[in-house]
């Protein structure tokens, strides 16, 4: 295009038309483009919330070991220590940890070494700040720099590991704190800004949208995703609305480099606040706990039992002694509500149920068999995941029954002893001996117990050969069953 045509295109769309310069034509201005917004002005809310963001710093003491080099940037150990890289110039134990060099037993005076860097923001005008439980994780000393430049000392108030949020305390007063958002509000597309200290880079300021909503990348957390650039000791920093609201915690990113790649993770604020309140009253977080495997509700596993919709939380095994198992939960129960709020997928019950005191009575709605039962279930306190034994022994076969309409779709079963129930914690339910044709493509195989049919629970195979003798005509036939400890539900296809 020639200066002259340039020239052109600038006056006309000034004047309302545009001119195609190669044919001389004129067109109206698109309406699409007298809609045009303009790109967001950042600069208020940098004034407005910069002064709450902090720097923060993290010390270890380490045996002092004048052969082991060093020189690395205090500012780059963040990235190392929080992507697991080997940390150069220095010997790394488990966990990245610096060792103390072989000797005679002579114990190496202890020097404070720089650890780590991250972000945080303060809470309250008498010095809580909150920030991520990875950014201060394993230090014994913890500084904290206001845009001002003091500096403080402060104080591990408590870290939550599993939400990953921690609160520290300097001891100042007057301090200017964020004002803290709602989170139900945000919606995606909207603009949102980062505030923190990326590689040590203090007061660094990035923006972007909100990409996406209740992420699941963890049990107790639906994270906010966005496309905001957040680096290595942007932990811990703020994630602030357009109307200068902090509503969430930059805690994690998706990177095969390391650095942005466009997707991160922010913890939203109204689950931060719910931890924050209880690091700070006792120093620690009680969640609550029912003692369930839960997985998802297929498409086809929710037709198959008429439930509609796939929702829920389907329960493939339940903790024998637990308060979901006292409530009278079991394997194949579909758990669609908790004290009357709609449990839409698996992840929204571990949050519910870890939301709940311990020792509160809730209510349970299941779908079980076709309709739903309500059930009172006491909440437990959650506590370390224990491995569960996995029984070595095969529960006894017993001898090969009539089972035509069985063979019919593959399958080869045999009655369990009561001796292998008692094992196995079942009432009912037949062994599958082997799995073939449509039985082996839904997924069924040789130790897999079989505890109902369509919505049948099965406790012989007499029982049933009558169950599959009744579904000639079914194109789809759900299917219950146990394999090791869990219980999932699996869709045969009969072959017509």
């Amino acid at each position: 295009m020639t200066l002259l045509n340039l020239k052109n295109l600038c006056s006309c769309a000034m004047s309302g038309v545009l001119m195609i310069t190669a044919a001389s034509t004129v067109l109206p201005v698109s309406s699409a483009m007298a809609q045009v917004r303009a790109l967001p002005d950042f600069t208020d809310l940098v004034e407005q919330v910069g002064p709450s963001v902090v720097n923060i710093r993290t010390m270890e003491k380490v045996a002092s070991n004048p052969a082991q080099g060093g020189g690395l940037d205090p500012n780059m150990l963040e990235f190392f220590r929080r992507f697991g890289l080997p940390i150069p110039n220095m010997p790394n134990g488990p966990g990245g940890q610096r060792q103390a060099p072989p000797g005679h037993g002579q114990q190496q005076p202890e020097d404070a070494q720089p650890r780590g860097v991250g972000s945080g923001f303060i809470l309250t005008a008498d010095g809580m700040i909150m920030t991520n439980a990875h950014v201060v994780e394993g230090a014994d000393e913890v500084l904290v720099t206001l845009p001002d430049k003091r500096e403080f000392k402060a104080k591990i108030i408590g870290a939550d590991k599993r939400s990953d949020v921690a609160v520290v305390k300097i001891e100042a007063t007057g301090l200017p704190a964020v004002k803290v958002g709602d989170v139900s509000r945000l919606k995606v597309g909207e603009w949102v800004m980062a505030i923190g200290s990326p590689f040590g880079l203090e007061n660094t300021v990035t923006a972007g949208i909100v990409s996406a909503k209740q992420r699941d990348t963890g049990d107790y957390l639906p994270f906010i995703q966005t496309d905001v650039a957040i680096n290595p000791g942007n932990s811990g920093g703020p994630l602030i609305n357009m109307r200068g609201e902090v509503v969430g915690i930059n805690s994690q990113i998706y990177s095969r480099s390391g650095g942005s790649m466009g997707i991160s993770f922010s913890i939203p604020m109204d689950e931060a606040v719910r931890v924050s309140e209880q690091l700070r009253a006792t120093g620690r977080v009680t969640r609550g706990r029912i003692g369930v495997q839960i997985d998802q509700v297929s498409k086809d596993v929710a037709e198959s039992l008429g439930l509609g919709k796939p929702h829920g939380a389907l329960v493939r095994g339940v903790e024998k002694g637990a308060p979901a198992d006292k409530a009278g939960v079991e394997a194949g129960d579909i758990i669609v509500k908790f004290d009357g709020k709609p449990v839409e997928k698996s992840s929204d019950l571990p949050r519910m149920v870890g939301a709940t005191k311990p020792g509160t009575k809730s209510t349970l709605t299941v779908f079980r068999r076709g309709s739903n039962k309500d059930l009172t279930v006491v909440i437990a306190e959650i506590e370390p995941e224990k491995s569960v034994a996995k029984a070595e022994d095969k529960p006894s076969k017993s001898q090969e029954a009539n089972q035509a309409q069985a063979q019919a779709l593959g399958l080869m079963v045999s009655d369990l002893s009561d001796a292998a129930k008692k094992q196995l914690g079942i009432k009912g339910g037949v062994q599958v001996d082997a799995a073939a044709d449509v039985a082996a493509r839904a997924g069924l195989r040789e130790g897999d117990v079989i505890l109902s049919v369509a919505n049948v629970a099965v406790g012989s195979v007499n029982e049933l050969e009558s169950i599959l003798a009744r579904l000639k005509s079914v194109k789809a036939i759900n299917v219950l069953f146990r394999r090791g400890e869990w219980a999932q539900y699996t869709v045969i296809r009969p072959n017509r």
